[in-house]
């Protein structure tokens, strides 16, 4: 049974539910949980929020959402700007068919080979991947909000140099540079999410900023193909540049999440002095820049981590090679014009928003069904539950894709099972998640700055090989064999389901050199 000694009930609850599960339920504690704070709705909050308006936990629904939202904005624009340039390959490019043997576009403007300009593609994914886990180490010393202004300024820029790059050369170093500073959301996601919002809320807020990022790979090049059709591919480039100046505006209406919970209470000061991080500099003598990226490190000592990174590489990077790459197939196997390619990204559309409303419900119904069977209970590995037939979509999704390439199916056989795909990868994204934030809550950053990581490393390796791929074996085989591993992966689920509470229980939690950097987070 919970208790309330030691220090109170003000975070005890979080330290012993990470290791043998949480429990919300008021019934299930002494006295009906008497002395513990309560939501709105009857859950024990965990954590207990201090009794200071300076705590984010405290702040207004209005307030957190409003930041939940600008968050996910931001993180959005990364993969948006990523799968923007999927789109205009296409003209920056001439590329010879190897199926078809002729040319395509002879008016492009570098005449390089597509596999030859996919590489800004590669490039960019590979450094939205790295870029996280800088961002996590730095805001946890030098601050949220401060961290996250100077990354967005820097993105301003980079989108506008791809715009005007007027050589391959310049436009791949834009690519480059801008995947290492447009992910500050996505890499910092599940830090926002554990400052501002209770233990039994967290599936239903990641589950909405994961929709926005799933989502932006195929917003990105559908909006970018009605562009490219009627204007040159700068075009597409210059609205992200006018997206990424309105999220650097809405950054004026972010603020300081950074807390120490365990610490002396520091006067927040003004919000500029928040923004530009002169506030938070008072209590640097509290933390350790060595730590704070030690910290990025540290995570991967605990197995759970590890595990889930692996399984979500293994089924992320399918995705991101299919989003990738279909426009290619489409245009030399169907002859679609850039035109059609936009009517076809819906696809991702339909499937992201059918799989955020199905996980809308199905998360938290799935917890509910797991306390009641457990005495009000929630282990962190019933997060994972629903990975299971997730899994399967995802890979019934390859081979039908794949024997519909192999065979020139109707693309619209392509579009829907293109889209099933996407609604299998948007229950698991959110479920992994909350996973590992159940398991880790002090390791909040890290483990949001890792999946990131994964996610797109994984798209980083699938783009890089997957056109040789399927051009050597065909999409059948290539996609087939891409599906073998998708259900492989179900074993990693399966481990963790079986030992995941006693692997979590014999290697603790996150320990640091220094304590106090643990309360922070």
């Amino acid at each position: 049974m919970p208790s309330s000694d030691n220090h109170g009930p003000v975070d005890v609850q979080e330290k012993v539910g990470a290791l043998e599960g949480y429990i919300v339920d008021r019934s299930y504690y002494p006295n009906n949980a008497a002395g513990y704070k309560i939501s709105d709705d009857g859950f024990v909050l965990i954590p207990q929020p201090l009794d200071t308006p300076d705590d984010p936990l405290n702040w207004s629904p209005r307030r957190k959402w409003l930041m939940v939202a600008i968050i996910a904005y931001i993180a959005a624009l990364a993969d948006y700007t990523g799968g923007t340039a999927i789109i205009v390959i296409i003209p920056q490019s001439m590329y010879v068919d190897r199926m078809t043997v002729r040319l395509q576009d002879p008016l492009s403007e570098w005449h390089l080979a597509q596999v030859t300009v996919q590489r800004a593609v590669v490039g960019n994914l590979f450094t939205i991947g790295a870029c996280g886990l800088f961002v996590v180490a730095l805001a946890g010393f030098f601050g949220r909000l401060p961290v996250t202004f100077l990354f967005q300024s820097i993105m301003v820029a980079t989108c506008a140099w791809s715009a005007a790059a007027s050589s391959f050369d310049s436009y791949l170093a834009a690519r480059i540079i801008n995947g290492f500073f447009c992910s500050v959301g996505q890499g910092g996601a599940l830090m926002w999410v554990k400052d501002l919002f209770f233990f039994h809320e967290h599936p239903r807020v990641i589950n909405y900023i994961e929709f926005s990022i799933i989502l932006s790979p195929y917003l990105g090049p559908l909006i970018a193909s009605f562009i490219v059709s009627k204007l040159s591919w700068p075009w597409p480039f210059w609205v992200c540049t006018l997206l990424a100046a309105v999220s650097w505006l809405l950054v004026f209406f972010l603020d300081e999440t950074l807390f120490d919970r365990g610490g002396p209470p520091i006067a927040r000061g003004s919000y500029l002095a928040r923004l530009l991080g002169i506030q938070q500099a008072k209590s640097w003598r509290q933390r350790s820049l060595l730590q704070s990226f030690s910290r990025t490190l540290l995570i991967l000592t605990k197995l759970p981590v590890v595990t889930i990174l692996v399984y979500y590489f293994l089924n992320f990077a399918w995705v991101i090679g299919v989003n990738t790459t279909v426009s290619i197939w489409l245009s030399n196997l169907y002859g679609f014009s850039i035109r059609d390619l936009g009517y076809f990204y819906f696809f991702g559309v339909v499937g992201v928003v059918t799989g955020w409303l199905a996980g809308h419900f199905l998360h938290d119904a799935i917890g509910r069904f797991y306390t009641r069977r457990h005495v009000g209970r929630l282990d962190p590995e019933a997060r994972l539950i629903i990975t299971y037939p997730a899994t399967l979509i995802l890979g019934a999704s390859l081979i039908i894709l794949g024997f519909g390439l192999q065979h020139q199916w109707h693309y619209m056989v392509l579009a829907v099972f293109a889209a099933t795909q996407c609604f299998g990868v948007m229950i698991v994204t959110t479920a992994i998640n909350a996973y590992l934030l159940d398991c880790y809550p002090e390791g909040s950053g890290e483990v949001s700055a890792w999946i990131t990581a994964s996610r797109n490393w994984a798209g980083f390796m699938a783009t890089y090989i997957q056109i040789e791929w399927v051009s050597r074996l065909g999409p059948a085989k290539a996609f087939g064999i891409q599906a073998g591993i998708t259900f492989a992966s179900i074993f990693f689920i399966a481990f963790l389901q079986l030992y995941g509470k006693r692997i979590r229980q014999w290697q603790g939690r996150m320990t640091f050199l220094e304590s106090r950097v643990v309360r922070e987070k």
